[in-house]
């Protein structure tokens, strides 16, 4: 595990933008080294393999999104606001830097990635479900529910149609495309079917 400063998180932060832009398997030792002012051997010596270096990227990022959003729970926080906070949080992706989710990027490659990045992807994904379902379960009724989606369903539908909305945005470069798409999801909050 790196330690929590200096070249390594300099390694980090080149690697999760890396990542972002090209994917897993694009990225390379060399080229990280390159980005940081480095020789490839500096990064072998914080990160020995490239899994291991995958591998923390995607729990730093999970964690760090996941922080972002807040306690799903807050009673002090309306779920419509949260939700809000989610939709802002992928779209701020895009309106930073034009890149994609990160974990999203790597569930592209899910088949060819090591075990170890594979499963912080997923790590990721199953995080945003629950905070998600825990946020929705508060908004909705179970018997209000679109179409009598569970919220764990309206969980992945949020998930799925902003990930969607990403690579609209990326790909037509602009944040309406993303911003129209993710309409859906504020609708499926309140109340209205989000298709």
């Amino acid at each position: 595990m790196p330690r929590t400063g200096g070249k390594d998180l300099e390694i980090l932060d080149a690697a999760e933008r890396a990542i972002r832009a090209r994917g897993y398997n694009a990225v390379s030792f060399r080229d990280l080294a390159a980005a940081v002012g480095v020789k490839s051997a500096s990064v072998h010596h914080h990160f020995p393999t490239k899994a291991d270096l995958g591998a923390a990227v995607a729990r730093r990022y999970a964690e760090r999104f996941l922080d972002a959003l807040g306690d799903p729970g807050d009673l002090a926080v309306e779920p419509h606001d949260l939700v809000g906070r989610y939709v802002k949080a992928f779209r701020s992706s895009l309106e930073q830097d034009g890149q994609m989710c990160l974990c999203g990027m790597l569930a592209a490659e899910i088949a060819g990635l090591p075990d170890a990045v594979a499963a912080e992807a997923r790590r990721f994904f199953i995080l945003n479900l629950d905070w998600l379902e825990t946020v929705l379960s508060r908004g909705q009724d179970a018997d209000k529910a679109p179409d009598g989606e569970s919220g764990r369903d309206r969980a992945l539908s949020v998930i799925a149609t902003l990930e969607g909305a990403l690579i609209l945005g990326r790909a037509f470069g602009d944040l309406e495309s993303f911003d129209r798409a993710a309409r859906a999801v504020n609708r499926g909050v309140d109340g209205e079917s989000p298709g």
